[in-house]
């Protein structure tokens, strides 16, 4: 097994994290990205990599939650066994003392009748092996550790990781301004790559909200990486950060677009919302390019065919009548918007009922924690003709 503390050109197992519905997505942008063999698991994707391809991915890719390096992989057949082989590995060598550390992940084994108990195992195992290396001991902090450590437990078989991003990477940097319901930074991306848009064609999503598939579609037009923005990494806090490699990585990013390939256009009713997409849209470049008005859905001045990619309310939180919203919106598409083609989140089956279109295709997915279809339609004149 390849240590993390092991050469920067050595291969280590990365595990990217996905939301579920989008590991292959997340696959196909790995492709993307030049790797050519993504390996599609639950919730996530594994490749094979360097740290330097674990410092890339965490600027570049837009479609995952987290990265992870593996540590060690091993089976047990009782509970103390996952300490002992926790207590073989040189935890001193992975983090400093003065760094703060936590423990979260998965339990799936019978093993365990306490799920929480494994964590407590590895804890005990860190400090332990800190005290007879270095006798000092690290402290825990479990809201905000510099060091965070992925536990998955399986049956007998355990997978030891450590967390290279940190915080979720749906905490991009850019996002200062949100409305009360906003879609996730992840999602965003993930939709807009599964929508198959081609980056070319003109966008609109006609409830932009605070704008965050307008920048998700203006990151992906220019090429700028979704993370630009974003500050820390947890990988910075790791004895084997190389800190040349990440500031020449960083430095080379493209950040500057000095022209679209498309025209990008969002609307809202509330004005309050198109401030803050448009002050969103303004951390970026490119926002210069963005139209965003404060204007209901079918009073935009929008000429079809057009590629509509949007995530209309459906929020307990927003008081909204939504079979006549909905029902009105699906009017706007058969009527209006012939010849193009929309792309629709939402966590509200009587709302896609009320839009009175058959979906082309429908998947499941999350937006965060509430469960939602994408439901992707053709939209023409007149019935279709199968």
């Amino acid at each position: 097994m390849q240590s993390p503390t092991s050469s920067k050109n050595d291969l280590l197992t990365i595990t990217l994290k996905s939301f579920f519905g989008f590991e292959a997505t997340l696959a196909e942008e790995l492709q993307e990205l030049g790797y050519p063999e993504p390996v599609l698991l639950n919730r996530a994707v594994q490749i094979k990599g360097t740290w330097t391809d674990v410092y890339k991915l965490n600027l570049y890719c837009r479609c995952a939650i987290s990265v992870l390096v593996e540590i060690e992989k091993f089976y047990i057949q009782t509970e103390e066994d996952l300490y002992k082989r926790a207590m073989r590995i040189k935890w001193h060598e992975l983090f400093d003392v003065n760094k703060t550390f936590a423990v979260k992940g998965a339990i799936f084994s019978p093993i365990f009748s306490n799920t929480h108990y494994p964590f407590l195992l590895i804890k005990d195992a860190i400090v332990d092996v800190f005290k007879a290396k270095t006798d000092e001991r690290p402290n825990i902090d479990v809201k905000k550790p510099s060091i965070l450590f992925d536990l998955y437990i399986k049956d007998k078989e355990v997978t030891l990781s450590v967390n290279t991003s940190g915080l979720p990477l749906f905490q991009r940097g850019y996002r200062t301004a949100v409305g009360p319901a906003p879609i996730n930074e992840v999602v965003a991306a993930c939709l807009i790559r599964m929508s198959g848009w081609d980056r070319k064609q003109t966008l609109v999503d006609p409830f932009c909200g605070s704008g965050t598939l307008l920048v998700e579609a203006g990151l992906l037009a220019s090429g700028i990486p979704s993370n630009i923005e974003r500050q820390h990494y947890a990988f910075k806090n790791l004895k084997n950060y190389d800190a040349a490699i990440w500031e020449e990585l960083y430095e080379n990013a493209p950040r500057i677009a000095r022209t679209l390939p498309c025209t990008l256009i969002g609307g809202d009713i509330s004005d309050e919302m198109v401030l803050k997409a448009r002050r969103n849209l303004r951390t970026f470049s490119f926002g210069r390019f963005v139209e965003v008005f404060s204007t209901p859905f079918d009073k935009l001045k929008i000429e079809p065919p057009v590629f509509i990619i949007t995530n209309p309310p459906y929020d307990e939180r927003l008081s909204t009548d939504i079979e006549e919203l909905y029902g009105t919106f699906g009017t706007w598409l058969k009527h209006q918007m012939a010849g193009s083609k929309a792309c629709v989140i939402s966590g509200s089956i009587e709302g896609f009922h009320a839009i009175g279109l058959k979906a082309a295709k429908k998947d499941r997915i999350f937006n965060g924690d509430i469960e939602c279809e994408f439901r992707q339609y053709d939209l023409f004149q007149g019935k279709k003709q199968y």
